[in-house]
């Protein structure tokens, strides 16, 4: 029988974990939310793993959900302010209609 007891494997990370202030992940997750924006791409640019970059995003739009003991009868609609155009949408809307819609407006 032989063992063998490592202390630290060649290639691991030394030293504490990095610490992202919330003014750059917010933009950074602005930048991603951006249409036709290759998330991988945007994140290997601001030196960072692309599963980082997804994990902000993800958590982002966690907080955009709605409540669940708010009955959609009772919200009301929320406005995206994109330049000169308002955009108001009900709650119920799809994810996939408010993106084709907020690309509508960006490129007109």
């Amino acid at each position: 029988m032989i063992e063998a007891v490592v202390e630290r494997l060649d290639g691991a990370p030394v030293g504490e974990r990095r610490r992202w202030f919330d003014e750059f992940k917010g933009q950074a997750v602005a930048a991603a939310m951006a249409p036709d924006v290759n998330v991988s791409a945007l994140a290997r640019r601001l030196g960072i793993s692309p599963s980082q970059l997804f994990g902000w995003r993800r958590a982002y739009l966690k907080t955009l959900d709605v409540p669940t003991s708010v009955t959609p009868s009772a919200q009301a609609p929320t406005e995206i302010v994109i330049g000169d155009a308002i955009i108001r949408v009900s709650p119920d809307i799809g994810e996939a209609a408010l993106c084709r819609i907020i690309r509508a407006v960006r490129t007109a």
